[in-house]
């Protein structure tokens, strides 16, 4: 009984879950699928001893028919973020799962129990909101219970783990042309961004490399486009240095990482004094920890651009 109604309430919750989905959006959401699963598992497993087959089929098909609902109004209405759908799979799939009990019983239908189950959800639910409060109003008082906003809008897979786990859904810092100008409007666009005048515009072509933690190139693109050198190439690159190495164990064995996640941006600069690019890019780079990275300056002989074919500082 237990394996056959965990399995029909499983794929019941996926059907459901499917099935509003195409509903809100004319396509079925695989991810409102998965959660769906889970969240049918979840509704059958607090009774699968005593569940009915055709009522685990219910319970399931219940639990994954609210789950785009009940996602949506936690992230829309009570602007709460979360983007795992805990509460939708673990929360109310679980509550809608104990409290239909009574209504699929192989023992059929009883107040006693209906009214058992109610208490027991309530004072569950309690419990679990006090305790919560407690733990986190704790860790709020500390100034502990959130990131810095600057690792919030880079992510914490780049700032606390160095990779970039979902790079397609990456939002750029800055537009890829600069953003606003940072140049007064009755400058010349040839004038060099320092007010000493800088070096010679046009002068030389030159590369600007630096070897960056990634959770730093947001603060780069913007302190690049401050000086006018918006225009990067950014790769993702691993290596070691001064950083020291990560030991960790998986499944019993422990592991040394020596080779960290960085990224590499290249800047090449003709009319723009290299040096100010270097230091736009060390300032922003700058942590004080070793693993900042390091900055390049090296000469370009010559550039080429392939749509106009100009050469020499003009291509660039």
């Amino acid at each position: 009984r237990v394996a056959l109604g965990t399995t029909l309430g499983m794929a019941a919750g996926g059907v459901g879950a499917a099935a509003v989905s195409l509903a809100l959006s004319k396509k079925v959401d695989t991810l409102y699928v998965a959660n769906g699963l889970l969240a049918g598992l979840v509704g059958v497993t607090g009774i699968a001893n005593l569940v009915t087959w055709w009522g685990a089929v219910a319970v399931g098909l219940l639990c994954g028919l609210q789950l785009p609902l009940v996602f949506e109004f936690v992230s829309d209405t009570m602007k709460i973020d979360d983007v795992c759908a805990v509460f939708p799979v673990h929360g109310s799939a679980g509550v809608l799962g104990v409290l239909a009990l009574p209504f699929v019983s192989i023992n059929g239908f009883s107040v006693d129990l209906l009214v058992s189950q109610v208490i027991g959800v309530v004072v569950i639910t309690a419990w679990t909101v006090i305790a919560t409060a407690i733990v986190f109003g704790a860790f709020k008082a500390l100034g502990q219970a959130r990131v810095t906003p600057e690792h919030e809008r880079d992510g914490l897979d780049v700032s606390e783990h160095g990779v970039e786990t979902y790079p397609e859904f990456g939002r750029a810092n800055v537009a890829t042309d600069g953003g606003p100008s940072v140049v007064d409007a009755t400058e010349s666009a040839n004038d060099s961004p320092r007010a000493d005048g800088g070096e010679e515009s046009g002068a030389e072509i030159k590369m600007v490399t630096a070897v960056v933690r990634p959770d730093k190139l947001g603060a780069i693109k913007q302190a690049l486009a401050e000086v006018n050198a918006p225009s990067l190439t950014v790769t993702n690159v691993s290596g070691r240095g001064s950083q020291p190495a990560k030991k960790g164990q998986w499944r019993g064995e422990e592991f040394t990482v020596d080779l960290h996640q960085k990224v590499k941006v290249e800047v090449v600069v003709a009319d723009i004094p290299a040096d100010e690019v270097a230091e736009a890019i060390a300032g922003a780079a700058k942590t004080g920890e070793p693993g900042d990275g390091k900055v390049f300056i090296m000469p370009v002989e010559d550039a080429l651009q392939v749509r106009t074919g100009a050469t020499g500082p003009e291509a660039v």
